[in-house]
């Protein structure tokens, strides 16, 4: 009797334990595993904000690791590089900055497929839009993809007959056998800045520009519709370039001489927030903003004899100084683009100020294009190619497969 009670109770508690288990919600199910990445564990995300995450890895958090191995995805006898980029051809003979690959901390970034990137981009459009970094990266771009395309780039044009060498306006590239353009645009400002002739300018001092900060470029136009869209803006917004130079901010058809820069860079952002909202038709497009891109000037600025010609390696995390001069601007474009991304949009903040910012080997400094004046200023803001920008497309296509990215889906 006794050992039979006791068995039915033993029974009966079990089956309550095994009810009130099926009534306890479950947490989410394990990640699925993926070839790409060695590891899917989030990292702790503390002090960084969630759009800087894709597919459980921070790419932006890492080191660069020598390689010798590395095989760069093109040379420079690509034709659709701007001859200041060629840094051995214009006489650097260290080139060992090429043997470096950035590896995160938490997980691995995938190897660059050109073919695959082309096939997911069939019938398609990347647009890059920015300053002349932005056109850094955008050469660095088609010289991966065409590398991928038979007979050594054959297919592969400017639209409208254009020269590579032209830095006004816009170019576009395109590969002929997937019906796919890669388009630059001009836009330092990212909104649009207004030339003053001298008849036309406002009284009352030297001026001879305006930012206006509600308005974008002219050919913003054209931005609309791509698959992918890459902004960037950073270089320009200093006193230098703006208030000193006699371009003065301008909002509503009014100038405003007293406008402080950050106060100016936000409404910017506001600007091209307002316009990725406005259509339905964008929300389709994967929008990326990416983060500033740090020069390397030493002993001086880059008009005060400023240098980087000795630089042949990276720098490691504990000989980076800390304070980033231009943090701000991260900061607001980040937050920028975590609104859009708050709406449902596919907007993803593009960071690659870390590992760049490791990066004073990789610059031009004095190996300019030919016929540069001797004593003209070293160029320690854009970057040798092959080269670090390589890097910053390989994050840009990790993301993109992070998010399923694949033009082929679309509806016709």
């Amino acid at each position: 009797m006794h050992v039979g009670h006791a068995v039915a109770s033993s029974v009966c508690l079990f089956l309550l334990a095994l009810s009130i288990a099926a009534l306890l919600p479950h947490g989410p199910p394990p990640p699925r595993t993926s070839s790409f990445f060695q590891a899917r564990v989030p990292p702790p995300a503390i002090g960084r904000t969630s759009a800087e995450y894709h597919g459980g890895c921070d790419y932006s958090d890492g080191r660069w690791v020598r390689d010798e191995a590395l095989a760069a995805a093109y040379m420079e006898d690509c034709p659709f590089l701007d001859p200041g980029f060629r840094c051995a051809r214009n006489g650097r003979r260290h080139t060992s900055f090429r043997q470096w690959r950035w590896q995160p901390r938490r997980c691995r970034l995938p190897k660059f497929n050109a073919t695959d990137m082309l096939e997911r981009s069939r019938n398609g459009r990347i647009v890059f839009a920015g300053d002349s970094i932005g056109r850094n990266q955008w050469e660095s771009m088609v010289c991966m993809l065409a590398g991928a395309v038979p007979a050594g780039g054959a297919g592969v044009y400017e639209q409208s007959g254009k020269p590579i060498s032209r830095h006004k306006g816009y170019l576009s590239m395109v590969f002929a056998a997937y019906n796919l353009s890669v388009e630059y645009y001009r836009a330092p400002m990212i909104v649009m800045v207004d030339r003053f002739h001298h008849a036309n300018a406002p009284s009352g001092g030297r001026v001879r520009g305006a930012v206006r900060l509600d308005a974008l470029p002219r050919h913003a136009d054209r931005w609309a519709g791509a698959d992918v869209l890459v902004l960037n803006t950073g270089h320009w917004w200093n006193p230098h370039k703006t208030v000193r130079a006699g371009n003065y901010f301008m909002v509503g058809g009014r100038l405003n001489r007293t406008m402080d820069i950050k106060e100016a860079f936000g409404l910017s952002l506001q600007t091209i927030k307002d316009w990725e909202l406005s259509s339905v038709r964008r929300s389709k497009s994967y929008f990326f903003f990416r983060s500033y891109s740090p020069s390397h000037y030493s002993n001086g600025t880059w008009d005060t004899g400023g240098s980087c010609a000795d630089q042949q390696d990276p720098l490691t995390t504990d000989q980076l100084q800390l304070g980033e001069e231009y943090s701000w601007i991260n900061e607001m474009i980040a937050k920028t683009t975590q609104g859009i991304r708050s709406h449902g949009r596919k907007a993803h903040f593009l960071n690659i100020t870390h590992m760049t910012e490791l990066r004073p080997d990789g610059h031009p400094s004095r190996h300019r294009e030919p016929g540069t004046p001797p004593d003209a200023p070293e160029d320690c803001s854009h970057w040798c190619l092959p080269g670090v920008p390589d890097t910053w497309n390989e994050v840009l296509y990790a993301q993109l497969l992070s998010t399923g990215y694949d033009t082929r889906r679309k509806p016709r």
